[in-house]
């Protein structure tokens, strides 16, 4: 509405990422060191996962709202505060106004409730709930008489809770939040016709870069896992409302918990099985075991800490460069302005 470009939802994405990293590296740099603040960065910013998604749809802006709802919870961790209250209500509402994956995140508030790991302000929580309301009502007017926008399926609410696929499918997004196997657009769908014209040495190329994204995946799952099965063991006595936090690191494992919770029981309600940007909302909290797992790599071997780091960080260059020149969404053949323009011109509307 303020500048008329296709390159204005592209600024506001990058904006609002820009947010959703302050807004968590204010919480990341109150437990942890500036190493691990530097693992984040690059596992956040830098993240194939969420780059990937640099498009005009819905997915592209949720990090933000867990970013808004992670942080005011933090903040009200210890005693209750109506800007922190209605805040953390209005991340879960703006995330409702753009994606049906907003339950996960009312369900982690509802633990946090649960746990007495957030103190809410109850009138912050009430006048949030207006505001909300109030946004809804052109929404609902145009439910009124308009058909098209309610949708109909063949399945049924519940349908995750019987059938096992669903749930298996959506823990496992989890696990790969916190992993380099990516998409598998990123990985199957790339020609590399950027590269070379020979057909054979194409082959070659996407072979290698198969056998390469699909063996430092899989080795990255299975250390996702060891570190997420070592945290679970460490806070297991902790999750039940009657026992103390001892520190924020057992805050952040808590939270970390209470996703993976909500994860399931969105998973087993849900109608539809979960593919990986109906849980993009999630990806940033799926770092939480990794970073706490990470504060005692600093200790123990710092300077593999800082080799590994920087590995990282130029893997994921290496990713985002191919990806974004050459996949499912992304190509170099292509202008992306131009790609705009005539979408909306084939929508008729244009002026």
């Amino acid at each position: 509405m303020l500048w008329d470009s296709p390159w204005s939802p592209m600024v506001a994405i990058i904006a609002l990422r820009v947010i959703s990293y302050l807004l968590f590296d204010a919480v990341i740099k109150s437990v942890f060191s500036m190493p691990v603040r530097v693992l984040f960065m690059v596992a956040y910013w830098l993240n194939p996962w969420l780059l990937y998604d640099s498009t005009i749809y819905n997915p592209a802006y949720l990090c933000f709202f867990t970013a808004l709802h992670f942080w005011s919870a933090f903040n009200l961790r210890d005693k209750p505060a109506f800007g922190y209250s209605f805040l953390h209500v209005l991340a879960i509402g703006g995330a409702m106004q753009f994606h049906y994956s907003w339950p996960v995140l009312a369900v982690i508030s509802c633990y946090l409730l649960y746990r007495k790991m957030a103190h809410p302000n109850w009138a912050g929580v009430i006048t949030a709930g207006v505001v909300l309301l109030v946004s809804l009502i052109p929404y609902f007017q145009e439910y009124a008489v308009n058909e098209e926008i309610s949708r109909e399926s063949d399945r049924y609410i519940g349908y995750g809770a019987v059938h096992v696929y669903p749930v298996l499918k959506a823990v496992l997004y989890w696990f790969r939040y916190s992993s380099t196997l990516f998409s598998n657009r990123i990985i199957t769908d790339v020609t590399f016709d950027w590269v070379t014209t020979i057909s054979w040495l194409q082959m070659v190329l996407q072979y290698l870069w198969q056998a390469v994204l699909y063996l430092v995946g899989a080795a990255t799952v299975v250390l996702s896992v060891r570190i997420n099965w070592a945290s679970w063991k460490v806070i297991k006595p902790r999750i039940k409302r009657d026992t103390a936090i001892e520190d924020n690191q057992q805050w952040l494992l808590l939270f970390a918990v209470a996703t993976v919770l909500a994860i399931i029981v969105n998973a087993m309600l849900s109608p539809i099985t979960f593919s990986y940007w109906h849980l993009i909302l999630t990806f940033p909290l799926a770092l939480i075991p990794l970073l706490v797992k990470a504060e005692s790599w600093t200790q123990t071997m710092p300077e593999r800490f800082t080799k590994g780091v920087l590995a990282l960080a130029a893997f994921f260059l290496v990713v985002n460069l191919v990806a974004s020149h050459d996949s499912n969404k992304y190509s170099y053949k292509v202008d992306y302005v131009e790609q705009v323009q005539q979408y909306l011109s084939d929508q008729g509307l244009t002026r």
